[in-house]
């Protein structure tokens, strides 16, 4: 349903900083598995719009607003104050998706591109983040297999400065009761058939925007 309200963002800052390099991970995905996984996380009858036995707000579930007509197709946005991912379309609509977003000062905004793409992906933790609780990521120091428990979930979008890999990541969450909250280490999070929906419409290149969460915003003012 095509709401009449605008989509109007704030600019973004720029930014660009280096994360540790991880050790090459051992971790697999199996590609036989994926459909059924798919189904798996799936609910029955799945409605795009309406399917919600995660118990979400209304307001997270995918819908179809009015976007911003300066705004390029194809290109990725993310209000981090409302909790939302935008997928720009060519009819000057967007598809607005519920998101998480990083806890504290771990959300970085900034522009990226989109230089990867991952079905079922398998994820390994940055020494950053062992680091900082060991006690939820040194066990899966060498990566963890893809596959519905894995924290990158059904899909994810690589996030790139450059040639760069940053480790941000837009993902699938095994939790989706922290949509709308602030839980993840750096990445955005989504429902995860709400990410296989978004994951064909987005092309390798596309810009990926991430503007500031609310505390951000309030300390530059």
């Amino acid at each position: 349903m095509l709401t009449k309200r605008h989509f109007i963002i704030s600019g973004a800052a720029l930014f660009s900083t280096p994360l540790s390099m991880r050790a090459a991970s051992a971790a697999t995905t199996d590609s036989s598995k994926w459909a059924t996984w798919d189904a798996q996380v799936t609910p029955a009858n799945f409605d795009l719009a309406t399917s919600n036995p995660w118990g979400v707000p209304s307001r997270f579930l995918p819908q179809v607003v009015e976007a911003n007509p300066s705004l390029k197709a194809g290109d990725i946005h993310v209000d981090a104050v409302a909790r939302y991912l935008y997928l720009i379309r060519e009819d000057g609509t967007a598809m607005r998706y519920g998101v998480a977003i990083a806890r504290g000062n771990l959300y970085e905004p900034g522009t990226y591109t989109i230089k990867r793409k991952a079905k079922w992906p398998t994820w390994t933790p940055t020494p950053a983040m062992i680091k900082r609780d060991p006690h939820l990521y040194e066990q899966h120091a060498e990566g963890m297999d893809g596959g519905p428990n894995n924290p990158l979930g059904s899909r994810a979008l690589y996030l790139y400065t450059g040639n760069r890999d940053t480790y941000l990541r837009i993902h699938g969450s095994p939790s989706p009761r922290s949509i709308g909250g602030r839980a993840s280490s750096g990445c955005v999070r989504m429902i995860m058939p709400h990410i296989i929906d978004l994951y064909d419409q987005v092309a390798k290149g596309a810009t990926a925007t991430l503007y500031p969460p609310e505390d951000m915003i309030s300390s530059s003012t």
